[in-house]
């Protein structure tokens, strides 16, 4: 990528303590532990792996949702810069103009007693950035036009809507606010097929008009080929691999990855059967095994594999991945 990042994640690291006896160092969830990416600006940034990987926590501390136990999250739009683990209150309440989140189950998210008009002018109303109703109306209307929603569904209250139609009430929600980063949080996960086709549309283009930073977390990798640039996959709260959409799918190098992309199905009846199965359960993230994180579920782990933990490496063009092993797999 060529454009300076707009989102770094430097050594980035978020715990969350549990209650522990009275005996003995306190316990904590490593929910995510030394991140480090980079988002380009105007890119679709995936975020893939398995439930309890740390996905929807990273996103979150992107955003200062979620506390930053050690590293930091830099925005620098060109304009304004942040360093996120330090962010004061104003600087909080302004860097939520600039980055925002739309929420996996679109009704959970909205609230019941509130009509769509209220629901998508409530930013607005919040941050103080309209001056007026009749300014604050016109701002609703037309980011509710680039979501598909008509005037009259402005005036409707959430049950009213079907699961596609509540996602656009969210994302429209998210927009009115003009950020520049987005992170969407298995927005499409709870939609059907052919819902899920639709919004994912609406995003690409909505991402192009108005030239976004998406960073778009899912488990579903075939949704992720069909919209996003570049791709990390996640496990155990790491990262193992980051690449280009188009090289991640062509040549994967982690065997974590290989196993992700081999389970996605396929209509050949040649193909079926042939998805790596994963033995065991994901570990606990308050007590990961040592070295390699995988190394209890990987075919390929070797003793090394169980006392010294992997790095990034590059492996190619923008392509980079934490494995002993990986160049083995490129055969």
């Amino acid at each position: 990528m060529t454009d300076k990042p707009l989102i770094t994640a430097q050594n980035l690291s978020v715990h969350y303590a549990l209650r522990g006896g009275l005996i003995g160092p306190t316990p904590f969830v490593r929910a995510v532990e030394n991140v480090s990416l980079e988002i380009a600006p105007r890119s679709f940034f995936g975020l893939v792996g398995e439930s309890g990987s740390g996905k929807t926590t990273l996103g979150r501390a992107m955003l200062r949702a979620a506390p930053i136990s050690k590293g930091d999250v830099v925005f620098n739009d060109g304009e304004v810069a942040y360093s996120l683990k330090d962010l004061g209150k104003q600087d909080l309440k302004d860097y939520r103009k600039l980055a925002q989140l739309i929420f996996q189950d679109p009704y959970a998210a909205l609230s019941p007693r509130m009509t769509v008009r209220d629901i998508i002018a409530e930013p607005l109303e919040v941050m103080g950035l309209t001056k007026s109703r009749a300014e604050t109306d016109e701002r609703v209307r037309e980011i509710a036009e680039k979501c598909r929603l008509n005037v009259e569904h402005l005036r409707r209250f959430p049950h009213a809507f079907s699961g596609g139609q509540r996602q656009r009430i969210s994302i429209a929600r998210a927009l009115v606010s003009a950020p520049k980063f987005i992170v969407a949080d298995e927005s499409v996960a709870a939609l059907d097929v052919s819902i899920q086709a639709d919004v994912l549309n609406l995003l690409k283009a909505i991402q192009e008009e108005m030239g976004l930073t998406f960073l778009f977390i899912s488990h579903d990798l075939s949704v992720v080929a069909h919209v996003c640039d570049h791709v990390a996959v996640m496990y155990l709260g790491r990262l193992v691999e980051t690449a280009p959409t188009r090289t991640l799918f062509s040549g994967p190098r982690h065997p974590y990855t290989k196993a992700l992309l081999s389970a996605i199905p396929s209509l050949d009846p040649d193909d079926r059967g042939k998805a790596q199965k994963l033995e065991g359960e994901i570990p606990s993230p308050t007590n990961p095994p040592p070295g390699c994180k995988f190394q209890t579920r990987c075919p390929m782990a070797i003793d090394r594999c169980r006392v010294e933990e992997p790095i990034l490496e590059t492996a190619g063009v923008e392509h980079n991945v934490a494995c002993h092993r990986w160049k083995e797999l490129a055969n």
